[in-house]
């Protein structure tokens, strides 16, 4: 995606945080002016780990995959920088390999052949590691890297200044879109199962539940928790300078459509 937006192939997108800003450091002219979720990134793995709540210690459920491999998608991908992260935080990463797959599926089959032990990814590859690997959940994500900006909504500069008015319908019907996720969630779950194909409906509300903060807009705690992964992404070598907020942010689109109270702490209305 960011080296589409370099391409001038496309003009918005939804994308995770760190490879925005990796491609921001690259001199791409691009911002994010809306959020959309936050918490999105679970360390799952098969049933002979012990996870959370049996074990309230990070470190001690990460020691549990020492000699083994977990499976994360892309480098920079912000699954693969919350893991990089914790795992040099915790001297593991000489003892835990992580392999970076192209496509979330490639990571389920991997661990469906044991070919991985654990993965790190998204709430709907939790899910279907539950679901189709006979799997489970080893940490949640609200405890995993609070209030991180698992995915927002990024626009070229060029759009941003040629293109307002529809910049703001479409941000408007995002935030309609994270309204039903919110609370119509069994009609967002028929209407994503049917337009997937391969996935029923409570395939689709576990993954909300999972993973339950859907809101557009760009709280002081999504700004600054990016912020943060600046200086991881520096430590990474990803980034060679500590790009500042207002070179990632817009917030002046976002805050006409939605001038109101977040949504993100008020979950999902499913049982």
């Amino acid at each position: 995606i960011v080296n589409a937006f370099e391409k001038d192939e496309i003009d918005l997108a939804y994308i995770g945080l760190p490879p925005a800003i990796i491609g921001i450091n690259r001199g791409i002219d691009i911002k994010c002016i809306a959020g959309g979720h936050m918490e999105g990134t679970v360390i799952s793995g098969g049933n002979q780990y012990r996870g959370f709540p049996e074990i309230d210690d990070l470190y001690e459920i990460l020691k549990q995959c020492a000699g083994h491999i977990i499976g994360v998608p892309g480098k920079g991908s912000i699954h693969d920088v919350i893991i990089s992260e914790l795992l040099s935080k915790y001297n593991l990463d000489k003892d835990i390999q992580i392999i970076n797959f192209r496509w979330a599926d490639e990571i389920l089959e991997a661990i469906h052949k044991g070919e991985v032990s654990a993965a790190v990814g998204t709430p709907a590859l939790a899910v279907a590691i539950m679901h189709f690997a006979g799997g489970k959940i080893l940490y949640p994500p609200s405890k995993l890297w609070p209030h991180n900006p698992s995915y927002g909504i990024l626009a070229s500069s060029d759009v941003l200044m040629n293109e307002r008015e529809k910049i703001e319908r479409f941000l408007t019907l995002h935030e309609e879109a994270t309204f039903v996720l919110r609370n119509k969630p069994f009609d967002a779950a028929r209407i994503i199962s049917g337009y997937v194909g391969i996935i029923n409906e409570d395939f689709v509300l576990d993954t909300l539940r999972v993973s339950p903060k859907y809101c557009s807009c760009l709280t002081d705690k999504y700004i600054a928790s990016t912020v943060e992964f600046v200086k991881v992404l520096m430590r990474l070598g990803y980034i060679n300078r500590e790009i500042q907020a207002h070179e990632i942010f817009d917030t002046s689109f976002i805050r006409k459509i939605h001038p109101s109270k977040d949504h993100y702490e008020d979950g999902i209305l499913v049982n």
